[in-house]
């Protein structure tokens, strides 16, 4: 099943690494940036992540927040964390359901069954607004506040 922008998101109930809730229906009324990554620490998904963190001021004001998957343990997830002074929630996908209910699993080639770099912007409504498809890690949170100020009507 293939996701299509403007159906609805697949809905997820999840943990953080921090043990914070997250949830699809809890996060209704804001923008969400939903962006999966193949390994915590690595360079590409550590700039990515730090960018997203270093941006959450100005997304806060368009009304979004961040969140972020991968298919990475627990404790890894919560270094990673640590390692990059992040702040918005990290989800633990090692069942790999969220991927796979997003489509993105086969990440780095298809390799290791790895969550590929993709990223979902879901509106304040639940609906698949944008998906990037690929993404650089050294330029795409300039490309996801573009788009949702584009969205939001912010000159």
């Amino acid at each position: 099943m293939s996701l299509q922008v403007g159906h609805p998101a697949p809905s997820f109930d999840a943990r953080s690494d921090d043990g914070r809730p997250v949830s699809l229906g809890a996060l209704r009324g804001q923008w969400v940036v939903l962006y999966f990554y193949p390994r915590a620490s690595t360079p590409g998904c550590s700039i990515e992540a730090q960018r997203f963190e270093a941006a959450l001021p100005e997304l806060e004001r368009l009304g979004a927040t961040v969140v972020g998957v991968s298919t990475d343990t627990e404790a890894r997830q919560a270094k990673f964390r640590d390692s990059c002074g992040l702040s918005f929630p990290l989800i633990p996908d090692g069942d790999k359901a969220l991927a796979r209910r997003y489509g993105v699993i086969g990440g780095l080639g298809g390799l290791l069954g790895l969550a590929a770099r993709e990223t979902f912007l879901i509106d304040p409504e639940g609906m698949l607004a944008h998906h990037w498809r690929s993404v650089n890690p050294s330029t795409h949170t300039a490309d996801v506040l573009k788009e949702l100020e584009r969205r939001i009507g912010v000159c």
